[in-house]
C-alpha cells in the first residue's frame, strides 16, 4: 500500500478541503479551507525570541543551543540555499515557488513577514535569523493538511500563545491557551514531512513514525526529542515542574543522540581457521532507539555505512567487502568509485561539471540510505530536483538488518589471534559534496554510531 493510499488523498499546498482526523487520544483539527501564509504578515507582528528569555531563561538557553535556533543560519543550510537552491531557481523559474517555500520551515517569520525572497543572508542579521523561534511554535493553532507537510501550520500572530500544558498562573506578557494539538506528532509533521515539486516525499519523518511500532504504542516525537525532565522552571513566575518538556530538540546534529542509535553485533561462522579458508562474518544491526527510520530527514545528504576490518597477529589490516544480496538497486547501497550529483552543474554555472565521488568512503562497505535521482536519473542531493527515489535501504524502527562478509584468508596471513571490528559510521553530508562546496568540516565528519569486536584464531 502506498503512503498516498494509506493516508488518503493529499491536499495541494494552497486550497482544498481538509478532513477531521483523530490521532491517539488527541483530536487534530483541520481547517475547511487552507490559508496561504506567504507574505501574509509583517516582521513587526512577531516578537524576537530574546524577548522571551527574561521570563523563560532555561527554555531560551536550551532552544538557543538546538538546531531549531539555527535552521536558517546553520552553515550547510545557508550554502545549500544560497549556492544551490536560489541559483537553480534563477535558471529554472518554475522552481522559484518551491525554493521560496524552503523558508516556510527554515525561517517561518521571514516566509510570513519578510516580504523578500530570498531573505537576507544570515550575516545581515535580519529577523530571518530567528529561524524556528518561540513565536513560530507557540503561535501554531493547527495543521491545515492531512497529513501535515510543507509548512502546513496555521499561525496567527498576537498576544495569545498556545501550549500543551494547562497554565497554573497568568503571564504578565501574553495570554496562554491550552491546545491539544501540541501533543500530537502532526504538530511536528508540519515541517518534518516535505513533498517536492515532483510529488516526491523528500522528507517523511512523521509519516515514518506513523507507519512504525511506536505510533501504535502512543510514543510520540515529543517523548524523545522533548523529553520530560525536572524539577525544571518553565517560567520565573511559576513553580518548577517535575514533568517539564525540555526544549532540547536533539536529533541528527547531536552526537549524543546519534551515538548508540543502532546496536551492533558481529560473529564468525568458525573460531579457528587455516590460511586459504573462507570465514563468514555475520553482522546484526538493530535499531533500538528511533521511532522513525535511520537515517531520516534530509536523507539525500546523509550517509550511514558499515565498515568491517580484520587485523592479524602481525598488525596487517584487511578490509572486508560486504556480500551482495541481489536486491534491485543494491548498487547504491555498496560503496564504490562512482561519480554523482552532476545536476549541481546548473546552480554552480559549470556546464562541464562531471560530478564528484558519490560516497567518499572505502569501497565495498554497506550503505544504509535511500538514493534520490534527478529527472535524468542521476543521483542528487538537491531534494527540490528529485524526480524519483531508489531502494529504501535504511534501518526502520525496531528493525534488524543482517549483513554477511565472506573473507578468504590469505595464505600469508599471520598465525595467531585475528581481531575483527564492525563499525557503523554516520555523516550528515557526503564528504565529497561538502569539500566541493566548502562546507565546514564538522558537517562531513564521520561519527561512530556503534562498534563491536570479535576474534578468530589463525592456525599454523
Amino acid at each position: 500500500m502506498s503512503r498516498r493510499q494509506k493516508f488518503g488523498t493529499l491536499i495541494p499546498v494552497i486550497g482544498g478541503i481538509i478532513v477531521l482526523t483523530v490521532v491517539s487520544a488527541f483530536t487534530v483539527k483541520y481547517l475547511s479551507e487552507q490559508t496561504d501564509l506567504k507574505n501574509k504578515y509583517s516582521y513587526k507582528d512577531f516578537e524576537s525570541a530574546k524577548k522571551c528569555a527574561p521570563c523563560h531563561p532555561g527554555i531560551y538557553e536550551q532552544w538557543s543551543q538546538a538546531m531549531m535556533s539555527k535552521a536558517y543560519t546553520h552553515e550547510w543550510d545557508e550554502i545549500e540555499y544560497f549556492e544551490l537552491a536560489v541559483p537553480h531557481a534563477e535558471a529554472k523559474p518554475e522552481l522559484k515557488g518551491p525554493v521560496d517555500g524552503c523558508n516556510g520551515c527554515h525561517t517561518p517569520l521571514a516566509y510570513m513577514g519578510g516580504k523578500q525572497f530570498p531573505p537576507p543572508r544570515p550575516s545581515e542579521k535580519s529577523m530571518a535569523n530567528e529561524s524556528v523561534s518561540c513565536e513560530v511554535c507557540h503561535l501554531i493553532q493547527s495543521a491545515q493538511t492531512d497529513p501535515p507537510f510543507n509548512f502546513s501550520y496555521m499561525i496567527e500572530p498576537g498576544i495569545t500563545k498556545y501550549a500543551g500544558r494547562t497554565p497554573t498562573v497568568e503571564s504578565p506578557a501574553h495570554k496562554i491557551v491550552t491546545n491539544d494539538f501540541f501533543r500530537t506528532t502532526e504538530f511536528c509533521g508540519n515541517c518534518h514531512n516535505e513533498k517536492n515539486p515532483f510529488g516526491i516525499w523528500v522528507k517523511s519523518t512523521q509519516l515514518e513514525w506513523k507507519e512504525g511500532p511506536y505510533a501504535k504504542e502512543g510514543v510520540r516525537c515529543q517523548d524523545c526529542h522533548m523529553p520530560k525532565g525536572g524539577p525544571f522552571l518553565n517560567a520565573i513566575m511559576t513553580k518548577p515542574y517535575d514533568d517539564s518538556r525540555l526544549h532540547l530538540f536533539h536529533g541528527a546534529h547531536d552526537p549524543g543522540k546519534v551515538r548508540g542509535t543502532i546496536e551492533l553485533r558481529i560473529q564468525p561462522d568458525m573460531r579457528e581457521a587455516e590460511p586459504g579458508e573462507s570465514v563468514i562474518f555475520t553482522v546484526a544491526l538493530f535499531n533500538q532507539k528511533t521511532g522513525h527510520k535511520f537515517p531520516t530527514g534530509s536523507v539525500e545528504d546523509r550517509i550511514v555505512w558499515l565498515n568491517v576490518e580484520a587485523i592479524d597477529a602481525k598488525g596487517k589490516v584487511y578490509h572486508l567487502n560486504v556480500d551482495k544480496k541481489g536486491f534491485a538497486g543494491e548498487e547504491y547501497t555498496i560503496s564504490g568509485d562512482y561519480l554523482a550529483y552532476q545536476d549541481m552543474a546548473v546552480p554552480l554555472k559549470q556546464p562541464e561539471f562531471k560530478g564528484v565521488q558519490r560516497d567518499g568512503i572505502p569501497s565495498g562497505n554497506r550503505i544504509f540510505r535511500m538514493p534520490y535521482f534527478d529527472p535524468e536519473g542521476r543521483m542528487t542531493i538537491m531534494q527540490w530536483n528529485t524526480a524519483t527515489q531508489g531502494v529504501d535501504y535504511r534501518i526502520g524502527p525496531r528493525e534488524t538488518k543482517v549483513e554477511k562478509f565472506t573473507f578468504k584468508l590469505p595464505f600469508d596471513v599471520a598465525p595467531g589471534e585475528m581481531k575483527v571490528k564492525a563499525e557503523l559510521n554516520y555523516q550528515l553530508l557526503v564528504k565529497p559534496v561538502a569539500d566541493l562546496l566548502k562546507v565546514p568540516a564538522e558537517e562531513s565528519a564521520a561519527l561512530i554510531v556503534n562498534e563491536h569486536f570479535t576474534s578468530l584464531k589463525i592456525l599454523q
